[in-house]
């Protein structure tokens, strides 16, 4: 697993709340307002290619209903991914992960695919990702997940793709979880982040980011104590903050 150079900003989801979720217009949007990162959701549809969704159903996000995981490749890419967020997104597709890393590659994005599993396809939907992600540029791409699982399956598909482990509350045997998941970083939910946890990931050398921060106090802090990166889905407030590297 090479380096990987995070930007300061990912967009949330692709455009944050500027744009519909995981819709390959909210990730042409954060690339216009100057964003170098993007982050979005990845799970497997019925014939086990990975789209751009972060519900296991498609009700809140498209005009189509049912599982993603039962609903087919084709079926899956005639559906309406921006009419329930404004009527000015009205025919925005869902995209496949193929898709999104096209234009993350035109764009000079990098990218945080965070894998999504359906329940019971965690290993499946891993292995797919990171099948996609092996042919990709290492350096541009970092593969994220819940799920220890995936990110395994992940691994053995696309060793040289860095991986995040997410958690939602960090536990003492942080630690433990990393080595046993093999990531080279944490990422967690900002509320999560104490000096005393960004202190001990310093000592360890642990890279970590968190999610999702939506205020400038809470940036402000997150920075000083250590954050290599931020993901948010105020595009608006961070306009002018998101440029460059750590």
């Amino acid at each position: 697993m090479g380096p990987f150079r995070y930007p300061r900003f990912f967009a949330h989801r692709g455009g944050g709340a500027l744009a519909p979720e995981n819709t390959l217009a909210g990730i042409a949007l954060a690339a216009r307002l100057g964003f170098r990162g993007v982050e979005f959701d990845t799970m497997l549809c019925a014939d086990g290619v990975p789209f751009l969704i972060h519900d296991e159903t498609l009700e809140r996000t498209t005009d189509g209903s049912g599982d993603v995981a039962r609903t087919a490749a084709a079926d899956l890419a005639r559906l309406d991914a921006g009419c329930r967020f404004h009527p000015a997104y009205a025919g925005t597709p869902a995209p496949t992960l193929e898709q999104a890393l096209d234009l993350c590659a035109r764009l000079d994005l990098v990218a945080n695919v965070e894998i999504k599993p359906a329940t019971g396809l965690a290993r499946e939907t891993g292995a797919a990702v990171g099948r996609l992600l092996a042919r990709r540029n290492p350096a541009a791409l970092l593969a994220s997940s819940f799920s220890p699982e995936a990110l395994e399956a992940a691994r053995q598909a696309a060793p040289a793709i860095p991986r995040a482990l997410l958690l939602e509350s960090v536990p003492k045997n942080w630690p433990d979880l990393l080595a046993g998941s093999d990531c080279f970083a944490l990422h967690c939910a900002a509320g999560e982040m104490s000096a005393a946890l960004a202190a001990d990931l310093a000592a360890a050398a642990i890279p970590w980011a968190c999610y999702t921060v939506n205020r400038a106090a809470d940036a402000e802090r997150l920075f000083a104590l250590g954050a290599r990166a931020l993901f948010t889905d105020r595009l608006d407030l961070f306009a002018d903050a998101k440029i460059g590297v750590c």
